[in-house]
């Protein structure tokens, strides 16, 4: 009996040691915010970021905005955020989450 309530209790572990508890695990990345805000359609008309990541050339739409982050019209923004996936986003939703870590620079336009 005690053998078998062992294997039981290590397979048991093995289970949940093996699991990933999430996978969703934040990155930390450069992101460039354009000196306005554009007027875009999400779910209904609002106002979005135009944003570059690094590496990228063209700006894009940003939906969500950025926690911790408001945009002052007339500056350019260089940020260091975190990016973390919504393990269950809403179904009109973006699937990511943006946290601002740093304002690197703030530049007039």
């Amino acid at each position: 009996m005690n053998r078998y309530l062992y294997f039981f209790a290590l397979g048991f572990l093995l289970l949940f040691a093996s699991c990933d508890t999430d996978g969703l695990k934040p990155e930390t990345m450069t992101m460039w915010v354009a000196d306005r805000q554009v007027d875009c359609t999400g779910v209904g008309p609002q106002k979005c970021l135009l944003v570059k990541m690094e590496g990228d050339t063209s700006w894009t739409y940003h939906y969500s905005g950025i926690e911790d982050f408001t945009h002052e019209a007339g500056y350019e923004y260089r940020l260091t955020v975190r990016r973390k996936k919504i393990k269950n986003p809403p179904a009109d939703g973006s699937s990511m989450r943006y946290s601002l870590v740093k304002i690197e620079e703030k530049i007039k336009k």
